[in-house]
């Protein structure tokens, strides 16, 4: 098939870089950003292992997951119907049906969905807001992707603990207002934070995301990387994000 056959009204193919693959965007209903490339450059995902995406959205962290990793296999879960028909077309446009499969279903049911401790790998780009921070998008579709309205951040924690196997690795990318939070929740669902990174638009401004590992059962410790700068200047990325880019 003809690329454009998959596409429907209103949407688009963006070219994401990688191995030729492209990724149906629709802006109405939400476009991947920025923290979904950086979290997909910090997730490792081995050999043979198998991957979660909780709240895949279109199905970006999933096929750059594929395209970056060696990973064996790669589950994006989406609550919101059209998003997740759109991840299905844009895995079957890229040819990765069996590398690839898509679930319409809930966050906080992935218990249900799927196996316990079936996973060895879990990430998640989740909405960063609860409902007391900043104002809601009057798109539905925008607001479920940027508020906790359909899932919180314990939702998404507690399910990743679920879902991962003994020694599993759990990765979020998430604002730095709430790390204390992140942690807490972290801890308390046995998910060791490892690994954390923060990511500064500019070298002299402060940090706007944070990148951070967990080990289901894993030992106390954790190892800060450096920091990770966007722009070089206005306009400029830094030759580190042109990597994780991909150009």
């Amino acid at each position: 098939m003809n690329r454009e056959e998959f596409l429907r009204e209103g949407e688009r193919i963006d070219d994401l870089q990688r191995c030729g693959y492209g990724l149906i965007q629709d802006p109405s209903v939400f476009c991947f950003g920025m923290d979904a490339v950086l979290l997909s450059g910090f997730a490792r995902v081995k050999k043979n292992e198998k991957a979660l995406d909780l709240g895949c959205g279109n199905g970006i962290i999933p096929i750059l997951l594929e395209a970056k990793t060696a990973g064996s296999h790669f589950t994006g879960l989406e609550i919101q119907p059209q998003a997740a028909d759109m991840a299905r077309r844009s895995v079957a446009m890229n040819g990765l049906g069996e590398r690839i499969s898509i679930v319409t279903g809930d966050i906080r049911e992935a218990d249900r969905l799927f196996a316990p401790a079936s996973f060895d790998v879990v990430t998640s780009n989740p909405p960063y807001m609860t409902n007391a921070h900043g104002l809601k998008n009057p798109s539905q579709a925008l607001a479920i992707a940027r508020h906790e309205i359909l899932c919180s951040l314990e939702d998404v924690v507690r399910q990743a603990a679920r879902m991962l196997r003994p020694m599993g690795r759990f990765y979020l990318v998430h604002r730095p207002f709430r790390l204390a939070e992140i942690f807490r929740q972290m801890m308390n669902y046995k998910l060791e934070p490892k690994r954390l990174r923060l990511v500064y638009p500019y070298a002299d401004r402060e940090p706007n995301m944070v990148l951070i590992e967990g080990v289901k059962g894993g030992r106390p410790r954790i190892t800060v990387d450096r920091p990770l700068i966007v722009y070089e200047k206005p306009g400029v990325y830094t030759p580190e994000i042109h990597d994780i880019y991909g150009y």
